[in-house]
């Protein structure tokens, strides 16, 4: 592939040279490596960006005086200009190897894209609803003509822990009906309906306590009094299919996300959505960012941290819609 010709200016010489060394890295792209028409067509466009960068320099340096320096200036630029961090980082890459292949036709003292990162990407705060939406989902009972009265029993057990608890799908799915050790089979969590507690075994093979509320306790127990009606029921599982079976991760998942669109929910909500409303509204009525991290099973607080974000988020809404100075609309008249 060539690549798109402009018209030189300043030394014509220099950037004859800068396009005859990418020129012949695309090749060895194309025939050694092997590479699609397409992705060699995507190293250019990115080598392309690289000159531009280097012609607005002082001097326009040659592409093999660059270091360290100009790179992570480069890639400072790229974010500001509002490239996220994904193409960031593959431009950089493209560069990086670029210099790989010219360390082997010419004398360069180091790589000078190495150790140079993109900027992290962003992680998106988890969705979490409001308490009433929260509180609504997990309470109130909805039509569901393909579900039978035992199946919505067992649902509404299953919601009510997963918002009172804050429990990983997986550790719902894997409570038993009570602490059991026999050949073949241990507990990894089960429910001290005496202590109102729940004690699961989370990643890391942890096992933690977390407390459990009066109406998820109660909807568990209305649960255990029609469970015996399950046919062939699994001994141990505490939460049941419609075949008798342990319930898994992606039927739970089903089911609630099927129940939220009969409430008419506008979010997709799913069980991660009811641990992120668990946390966020503990954490904004405690403030105990130690206490939730404990109860999430997180291994580091940092993993937490990002509730918050959340907690700020609502704390700045309430704010902006309160406070007479924080309107974000500029009164004309103040």
């Amino acid at each position: 592939m060539n690549l798109p010709l402009q018209p030189d200016t300043g030394d014509d010489g220099a950037l004859r040279e800068h396009r005859r060394q990418i020129a012949g890295y695309l090749d060895n792209l194309r025939t050694q490596r092997k590479l699609s028409p397409h992705t060699v067509s995507n190293y250019g466009r990115d080598l392309e960006d690289l000159l531009e960068f280097v012609a607005k320099l002082p001097g326009a340096p040659a592409l093999q005086g660059l270091g360290h320096f100009h790179m992570r200036k480069f890639a400072s630029q790229l974010h500001a200009k509002g490239l996220n961090p994904r193409s960031i980082a593959r431009k950089l890459s493209a560069w990086r190897g670029f210099y790989e292949w010219l360390s082997e036709q010419i004398v360069l003292p180091a790589n000078p894209v190495d150790g140079v990162k993109a900027p992290k990407r962003s992680k998106p705060l988890p969705k979490a609803l409001a308490a009433d939406d929260a509180i609504r989902v997990v309470s109130q009972p909805a039509p569901d003509r393909d579900a039978g009265a035992a199946s919505q029993i067992c649902n509404r057990a299953m919601f009510e822990l997963l918002y009172s608890s804050g429990l990983r799908v997986s550790e719902i799915a894997s409570l038993d009906l009570r602490y059991a050790s026999e050949a073949g089979h241990e507990s990894a969590g089960w429910i001290d309906f005496e202590a109102m507690e729940v004690i699961v075994t989370g990643k890391g093979s942890k096992r933690r306590s977390v407390p459990v509320g009066r109406p998820a306790i109660e909807a568990v127990q209305a649960w255990l009094a029609v469970r015996g009606s399950v046919a062939r029921a699994d001994p141990h599982a505490l939460f049941l299919s419609e075949r008798g079976s342990r319930i898994t991760p992606r039927v739970l998942q089903v089911r609630l996300k099927r129940h939220a669109q009969a409430l008419g929910i506008p979010t997709d909500v799913h069980p991660h959505v009811l641990r992120h409303s668990f946390a966020s509204h503990v954490l904004q009525s405690s403030g105990d960012l130690r206490a939730v991290q404990e109860m999430l099973g997180h291994a580091s607080i940092t993993a937490t941290q990002v509730y918050t974000s959340l907690d700020f988020q609502r704390l700045a809404q309430v704010y902006d819609a309160a406070h007479p100075r924080a309107k974000k609309k500029s009164d004309s008249s103040s």
